[in-house]
């Protein structure tokens, strides 16, 4: 079964930048649909971005559009986000989940039910 862990978490002042990375354990990652959610304290997980298991179609959370940027590369079985200008709101615990299963090469989703791995988070905490 596919694991997938996240890093590069950690403490930014405000304005600042950070890129996570999400390592899969298996080969077979180059036809996952990936995505990234975020929890904060004491709110619901939300959708923060997807991206097609071509790399070729992207989405975006409105609060993050023009920020954030998510890409993949599937030789090494890894997806990133960039995050710039970071704001106290992008305080979070960030998840990186993966689609297993076979869909259509331009297909993102931003429904965290759609998703059916998940790692464990890193936290992401932006000082004002």
């Amino acid at each position: 079964q596919v694991q997938v862990v996240e890093s590069g978490g950690g403490l930014v002042q405000a304005g600042g930048s950070l890129r996570l990375s999400c390592a899969a354990s298996q080969r077979t990652f180059s036809r996952y649909a990936m995505g990234w959610f975020r929890q904060a304290p004491g709110k619901e997980r939300e959708f923060v971005a997807a991206i097609s298991w071509t790399g070729s179609n992207t989405l975006y959370a409105d609060s993050v559009k023009g920020r954030f940027t998510i890409s993949r590369d599937n030789a090494n079985n890894t997806v990133y986000l960039q995050m710039n200008s970071l704001k106290p709101e992008d305080t979070a615990v960030y998840y990186c989940a993966a689609r297993t299963y076979t869909i259509g090469p331009m297909q993102v989703f931003a429904r965290s039910p759609e998703y059916d791995c998940w790692g464990q988070g890193t936290q992401v905490t932006v000082s004002s």
